[in-house]
């Protein structure tokens, strides 16, 4: 295959730690039936990255073993039957994998227009937590206008998109993270309420804040020992939606606070669903949220840059615990 035809991608041969990531020279993809061929400009870091990196999170059948789950840049090249977008337009996309390379197919009903404003980093940086956030906490949480969020990893790529969205849609909004600085910075963000829950009682602040009522939404990516205390700290009708498990994969819960308060205890995987389903959240998407990122009312938060030879300096950031918002990596 002639060196025109290939690309650089970043892939973990083996499990392990950040040096585990490698680059390799690839084949560039082709698109099939309803994809589209993406130039990479940039590509968002997420928690899923480091997880398969280590292991523990295997691409889905069918997807690319190259790391990344989200992109922006230029379409370069159309499936035979791929009709959404033009040739050159510039998208922001989710994809299953094979985002952490010079080029990338994606679905074209998980590919956006890139919003206006926004650059390719910053674009990068909003498929993942934005299809994440819309799907669980307005589609799955029902969250509505006047009702409280509590969101866990507020400071968090999807804990920063969370408290900006919630906000845009008239929620209040409590965040916890790990450290006073964080707490604020997720107050800075729009949260009502910044706890640091290594020196505060999350339940109890949450209780005393909304007047003894609890919240009414609560966006959960710890587990474990979370769950029993997300029970404690909802209302009456409340809507758990649990999107990862850092914290443990079992819990022991109290039942009879489910049925006392009425509450839905539910939860999702974005990376496994159907091109289909994902087309459906991306509608939903340009249509509520892309006029907030265009009016400069929601605007992905930028923690740190790294060109792709440097994703494993990306990925020890994340592990790191120490950044507020999302890691991008730039080709």
């Amino acid at each position: 295959m002639s060196e025109d035809q290939m690309m650089r991608a970043v892939v973990a041969p083996e499990p392990g730690g950040p040096d585990a990531l490698m680059i390799e020279l690839r084949p560039r993809p082709k698109p099939a039936e309803r994809q589209v061929l993406i130039k990479v400009d940039a590509a968002g870091v997420n928690r899923p990255d480091v997880l398969q990196r280590m292991g523990a999170y295997p691409p889905p059948p069918g997807a690319s073993d190259v790391l990344g789950l989200e992109v922006a840049g230029e379409i370069v090249a159309l499936g035979p039957a791929a009709t959404r977008h033009p040739l050159g337009a510039r998208v922001a996309a989710l994809v299953p994998g094979g985002g952490y390379a010079e080029y990338c197919v994606a679905d074209e009903g998980s590919a956006l227009p890139t919003p206006a404003g926004l650059t390719a980093i910053e674009a990068a940086a909003v498929p993942e937590t934005y299809f994440t956030v819309w799907t669980n906490v307005f589609d799955r949480g029902a969250l509505k206008a006047g009702e409280t969020l509590l969101v866990h990893g507020g400071a968090s790529g999807i804990g920063s998109t969370a408290i900006m969205l919630a906000k845009a849609f008239g929620a209040r909004v409590i965040a916890t993270a790990g450290s006073d600085e964080k707490a604020a910075a997720c107050e800075r963000l729009g949260a009502d309420l910044g706890v640091n829950y290594r020196s505060d009682d999350f339940v109890a602040r949450a209780v005393a804040f909304t007047g003894g009522l609890g919240a009414n939404v609560i966006l959960d990516m710890v587990g474990g020992d979370y769950v029993a205390r997300n029970y404690a700290a909802a209302a009456v009708d409340g809507r758990i939606v649990q999107i990862a498990v850092m914290g443990g994969a079992k819990a022991a819960i109290d039942l009879r606070t489910l049925m006392t308060k009425r509450l839905i205890h539910t939860g999702s995987t974005l990376r496994p669903r159907s091109p289909a389903e994902k087309a459906v959240i991306a509608e939903a998407l340009q249509a509520r949220v892309w006029p907030l990122l265009e009016a400069g009312r929601c605007r992905p938060v930028i923690d740190s840059v790294f060109p792709l030879a440097d994703a494993a300096k990306a990925h020890a950031r994340m592990e790191s615990g120490e950044h507020i918002g999302k890691v991008v990596l730039t080709l």
